[in-house]
């Protein structure tokens, strides 16, 4: 008795309900055919699960991740990291030509994840030797026409027959380039009745025709016009089969994966619509028994490990980004961590790799190929809005390979009310010191507190509180970087600064001239130990945080004419956990001092206002609006709740307190009650472009609210 089951994408979930009925029949099956999304449910049947343990795997199973390859953001180094989390927009550009990606995934999440369920059958080579022999059908692009897999490795088989147009990139098998097997052939009955199959069971979870009230939009149209054939097709192959089982989801889409739970529900019912049919089919003798039985590995050792395909990168870059050796047993989910640090680096096309039984040794080895990236220069598109820079668009040029075989160039360009540019270029040693550059350039308008830039004199004279500015920041540095692991780095280097402050609030004897409070240019040495293991920049479930930064000042130009030595010094430290699936909770603390000569107050310290990425010692604190609360030194807690009450939907309370004042280290004044507090409640939508937020915030001194309003990724 055959079982062929089609494609549909999200709908041929509907497979494993149809599989439970089966299963709860005990209907022997001797032959599985599928195609597309069929191919995998039917390649995890013939391994040896049953219908009830898929349904588990399924419906646990978190399919944004699987299909769009959301790599963990514990997989990305720190460069990879602040590249990849301000942009919206990604695309190759080679030979000055801007293209689109082949697709939406490379479908190495799928890859990995398919990988493990199958782990127990790497070996069979030949899909015949299965539990349940098995065939796939996948579609050869440069010829149209079919190709029919029942040998070699399983796993590349059923990706290869499941690489939907578009969604995932096609897959290089045997010397062909293959893609969805629903393109030419969707329900392969008439090649598993040529295998000796008498009787076979189909499970279609196609689509049908639409009528002209259904067909809307454009891509209804397109669909119906792709369906054509195949339902054409499905007149003549449902005819053909003994027992033809159709689950009603013409209200579900090849994409509805977030229905899953659903869909098997339907596909049950399908089945047992049929259950008087199929309790008349052969069963199992009560002594029969699969060959193999499915596990689930926790660790794994690995006795070799081969890699092909290399020409710009070593064989000592690919392992620096793997993080395992030679004979070492590890925790699977760390193979998968290395595995995902490589594929962050963006350097490859494709990685495929195999586990292989060890010869006389307990354990696998580790087979990789590798395809390297042939574009390397890519641009990116991001927007944002917040109540300090304005309205910006992002634009960027990153190239790979600019100069040497493991360096990356990046180039940001922000177009708004407030003209930006961060370059940065980095040659990337991995756990060995990388040598890095970076030129940034800020310029904002604002109104901020007068202590920043006035002293007590001046102010009493003045009696300005608030001054207007117009504020320009060029900042240069030339680093060294080595990590002790992908998210805790230290780097040490040199830095010029260029600080510009002017306004226009207090006249000189040209009226047409700006007054200037800061016209210097400043050297220093500085640095950082950063350690970041949250999950996520913006609304961060777990994971601890740590940043420390210091810079000691040795000169400045003759516009600065007191200026003597002096040292800066400040870290943050984070913890993230969850209370529930829903609330998260992140905790925070941080302080600064100021060693050295007191006289250049514009470096100080300043507290207020929102965000993330802030130049310079500007610190967030809610309550305050930007640069509102100044000194050389401060203490400040933080606490907030996120809790996620849809997908990607967040509501927010948070608190804040500090101490900021000059000397607080000194006087004690660090360890009182804090003379600084703020609160705010808010609205968050985590989208494509980055968090669109609304805070209100409050602050007790104040006695009145600020509303802080962002859109998209900082930048």
């Amino acid at each position: 008795m055959g079982l062929v089951l089609s494609g549909g994408g999200a709908k041929g979930l509907a497979h494993i309900g149809t599989l439970k009925v089966i299963d709860s029949l005990g209907i022997k099956v001797d032959y599985v055919a599928g195609t597309s999304m069929g191919a995998i449910v039917g390649a995890l049947y013939a391994s040896g699960y049953s219908g009830k343990q898929l349904d588990s795997i399924f419906r646990n199973a978190d399919f944004d991740n699987i299909i769009i390859d959301n790599l963990p953001r514990a997989s990305k180094g720190f460069f990879e990291r602040n590249n990849d989390e301000k942009y919206a927009l990604k695309l190759p550009f080679d030979d000055f030509k801007l293209t689109l990606p082949s697709a939406l995934s490379k479908g190495q999440n799928a890859y990995s994840y398919l990988l493990k369920l199958l782990l127990h059958v790497n070996e069979i080579e030949n899909f015949s030797e299965l539990p349940i022999p098995f065939f796939c059908v996948a579609t050869n692009m440069e010829t149209g026409k079919q190709v029919i897999l029942e040998k070699g490795n399983l796993t590349q088989s059923i990706m290869a027959s499941g690489a939907l147009p578009s969604l995932f990139q096609p897959v290089m098998l045997n010397n062909q380039v293959l893609i969805d097997g629903g393109v030419v052939n969707n329900y392969p009955i008439d090649e598993l009745r040529a295998k000796g199959m008498k009787i076979i069971i189909g499970v279609d979870v196609q689509d049908g025709l639409m009528n002209r009230d259904e067909l809307t939009s454009a891509p209804d149209v397109l669909l119906q016009i792709n369906n054509f054939r195949t339902i054409k097709d499905m007149e003549v192959k449902s005819k053909k089969t003994d027992i033809y089982i159709k689950p009603d989801i013409k209200d579900y889409t090849v994409v509805s994966f977030n229905d899953a739970n659903t869909i098997v529900d339907l596909g049950e019912i399908a089945g047992l619509e049929k259950v008087e049919e199929l309790h008349m089919l052969p069963k199992k003798s009560s002594n029969s028994n699969l060959k193999l039985t499915p596990y689930q590995q926790d660790s794994v050792t690995i006795n070799q490990i081969l890699v092909k395909g290399l020409e710009k990168y070593t064989r000592a870059y690919v392992l620096g980004k793997l993080k395992f050796k030679s004979g070492e047993k590890i925790a699977y989910n760390k193979l998968m961590e290395g595995i995902n640090s490589l594929v962050a680096t963006n350097n490859f096309d494709s990685f495929e790799y195999e586990l292989k039984t060890s010869k006389n040794k307990e354990g696998f080895d580790f087979y990789a190929n590798l395809k390297e990236a042939e574009t390397t220069t890519f641009l990116k598109f991001g927007v944002h809005y917040d109540d300090l820079y304005k309205s910006g668009l992002l634009v960027n040029i990153t190239k790979k390979r600019l100069l040497f075989d493991s360096d990356m160039a990046s180039l940001d360009v922000v177009l708004g009310d407030n003209v930006r540019y961060d370059f940065e270029y980095l040659i990337d040693k991995g756990f060995y010191w990388s040598v890095g550059l970076r030129s940034r350039f800020n310029n904002f308008y604002k109104n901020i507190n007068a202590e920043l830039l006035l002293d007590d004199a001046e102010i009493n004279a003045t009696g300005l509180n608030k001054i207007e500015v117009e504020l320009q920041d060029q900042t240069n540095q030339f680093y060294l970087q080595t990590l002790f692991r992908k998210d805790f780095a230290l780097s040490i280097g040199a830095e010029h600064k260029r600080l510009e402050i002017s306004s226009e609030t207090l006249a000189t004897n040209n009226e047409n001239e700006d007054f200037i409070f800061e016209n210097t240019d400043y050297l220093s040495v500085f640095g950082w130990l950063n350690l970041d293991t949250y999950d996520d920049k913006y609304f961060p479930k777990k994971g601890i945080l740590f940043n420390g930064d210091i810079h000691t000042y040795v000169y400045a130009s003759h516009f600065n004419t007191d200026f003597e030595p002096f040292t800066l010094a400040k870290a943050n430290m984070g913890y993230a956990f969850t209370i529930s699936d829903k609330l998260a909770i992140n905790l925070q603390t941080s302080g600064g001092f100021k060693l050295g000569d007191k006289s250049t107050q514009t470096l100080d310290f300043a507290l207020g206002g929102f965000g993330n990425d802030l130049i310079n010692n500007y610190i967030p604190f809610l309550g305050y609006d930007f640069i509102s609360i100044t000194g050389n030194s401060f203490v400040k807690a933080y606490a907030g709740l996120d809790f996620e009450v849809l997908k990607n939907h967040h509501l927010t309370l948070e608190g804040n307190w500090a101490n900021v004042d000059d000397d607080i280290f000194d006087s004690g004044e660090w360890f009182t009650l804090p003379d600084y507090r703020g609160y705010a409640f808010g609205y968050a939508i985590d989208t494509f472009l980055g968090p669109i937020q609304a805070k209100y915030s409050f602050s007790p001194e104040q006695n009145q609210g600020v509303l802080f309003v962002n859109l998209g990724f900082w930048f």
